[in-house]
């Protein structure tokens, strides 16, 4: 005949989703073994939640309503298995504490019984509210990557992201989009975090992941950044680099600059303009500087003529 999970909770097979929780809360509490040490309380526990296990999952309790414990159990003959059946079998996993713990997630289920703070709760059933406490999910990072020149402006980076979502049943779950808005700052650097709090998987007994956008900086074709300062290499022959030359150059807002350059450059020479790198993050309206290094082509081959030229006008 198999086991009728409906008298184990002591409902009948009427019973809507919110009695089969009821009745479970009212005899998980009356029997758990905390509570109750009489001869047969344990197995009462065990077959309690084996019931709710069944009949607070709508496929299981579909299954079990039609084809009773042999069917749920055995699994059903393949010409009865319609798209919601449990064709595969059932088998309780035999955790009867599990179950209670994912029931009451972080609630304190002996409340009722015990003042907040009082020394039977301290010393009875601490170890059971730390069981039931819901724990947060790691936090889940990801890459932001922006261009130099949405750090130097700022600018506004939708991001989509697919996470699970509770249904109202509180059981069942599905995937959703959302759009995240990141407002980047003027001047932000590698590294920056940006924190959304509990976007990551909804569960029934977890506190949703935080998801953490890492700034990291894209390759600029003629920029790279150290801090609030920007490095520009310019390329110069060796005759410049001696007689004095003059750097243009195009700026991260498209300013085109002229620096003239009057000293000897040698390899380990730069040349700081000040005013001219990234906005300074505690206040936009100041920048960095621009730091211009210098990278020397010395010609291949030279004349007699002009080696001694050269010897003549270098010779002090």
């Amino acid at each position: 005949m198999g086991r009728d999970y409906y008298a184990v909770l002591q409902i009948t097979r009427s019973a809507t989703d919110a009695d089969i929780k009821k009745a479970y809360r009212r005899l998980a509490l009356k029997y758990h073994p905390n509570t109750n040490s009489e001869p047969g309380s344990a197995d009462k526990f065990n077959q309690l939640a084996e019931a709710y296990d069944v009949l607070s999952d709508l496929r299981k309790k579909a299954t079990y309503d039609k084809f009773g414990e042999e069917g749920l159990k055995g699994g059903i003959p393949p010409e009865f298995g319609g798209s919601g059946a449990w064709t595969s079998g059932y088998t309780y996993h035999g955790n009867a504490d599990k179950v209670f713990t994912d029931f009451f997630g972080g609630d304190n289920p002996f409340s009722d019984f015990f003042p907040e703070g009082g020394e039977e709760a301290k010393a009875g059933f601490g170890g059971l509210r730390g069981q039931g406490v819901k724990k947060q999910d790691p936090p889940i990072e990801r890459d932001l990557y922006l261009s130099l020149e949405d750090l130097f402006y700022g600018c506004t980076k939708k991001i989509k992201i697919s996470r699970r979502v509770m249904n109202e049943d509180g059981h069942t779950s599905n995937i959703k989009d959302k759009i995240l808005n990141i407002d980047v700052k003027p001047g932000w650097k590698q590294g920056t975090k940006i924190t959304f709090p509990k976007e990551g998987d909804q569960g029934p007994n977890n506190i949703p992941a935080d998801i953490v956008f890492v700034v990291k900086e894209k390759q600029h074709p003629r920029f790279t950044r150290e801090q609030d300062d920007l490095i520009y290499t310019s390329h110069v022959h060796l005759e410049k680099a001696l007689v004095g030359c003059s750097v243009d150059m195009e700026t991260l807002d498209g300013r085109l600059l002229n620096i003239p350059i009057n000293d000897i450059i040698h390899p380990k020479y730069t040349k700081v303009v000040p005013g001219e790198g990234m906005p300074l993050i505690r206040n936009p309206s100041l920048k960095g500087n621009l730091i211009i290094q210098f990278e020397i082509h010395f010609p291949e081959k030279l004349t007699s003529e002009k080696k001694q030229l050269l010897k003549q006008a270098l010779t002090l």
